[in-house]
């Protein structure tokens, strides 16, 4: 019952990340096809874990491995954006070698270790994102680029 609960759960998390029509959809940008193609390998991922289908874990593993040594995976060159990259590997690691055990539960729970890292990298890079300002390009007058706090 435990499993069917914890795989239950899992495959919540997993739909709850399928995304509802992003912008990214409708480019042909080299980091909207590797996100699609990582979320695809998840996708087939959970249904290896539904069906304890060691081989399709084990396959699509190896495909999100590939897919995170990728130079497009780079999106951000910041320690932080590194860690998460070297986090998702590991636990991605972590599943294929627990699929070669045949160990249903490890697998699971790596699976929830990286869905969780993939979640903590987004919203990292939406604050990225977000605090981009824009570039305003009109000039400043002189007076107003070079304030001192003795000029009035």
């Amino acid at each position: 019952m435990k499993r069917f609960l914890f795989a239950l759960f899992v495959l919540g998390i997993a739909v709850a990340l399928v995304p509802m029509g992003t912008s990214q959809e409708k480019t042909n940008d080299p980091l909207a096809r590797l996100m699609k193609e990582k979320l695809k390998n998840a996708q087939v991922m959970m249904e290896g874990v539904a069906l304890s289908d060691f081989a399709k874990i084990r396959k699509s593993a190896d495909e999100l491995i590939q897919l995170s040594k990728t130079a497009e995976w780079m999106v951000h060159k910041t320690p932080r954006y590194e860690v998460y990259s070297n986090e998702f590997r590991k636990s991605v690691e972590k599943i294929y070698e627990k699929a070669k055990d045949k160990d249903i539960d490890g697998v699971a729970r790596a699976y929830t270790e990286t869905i969780l890292t993939c979640v903590h990298c987004h919203q990292y890079v939406r604050e990225l994102r977000e605090a981009r300002v824009p570039l305003d390009p009109r000039p400043v007058p002189i007076t107003q680029a070079i304030s001192r706090p003795d000029a009035d």
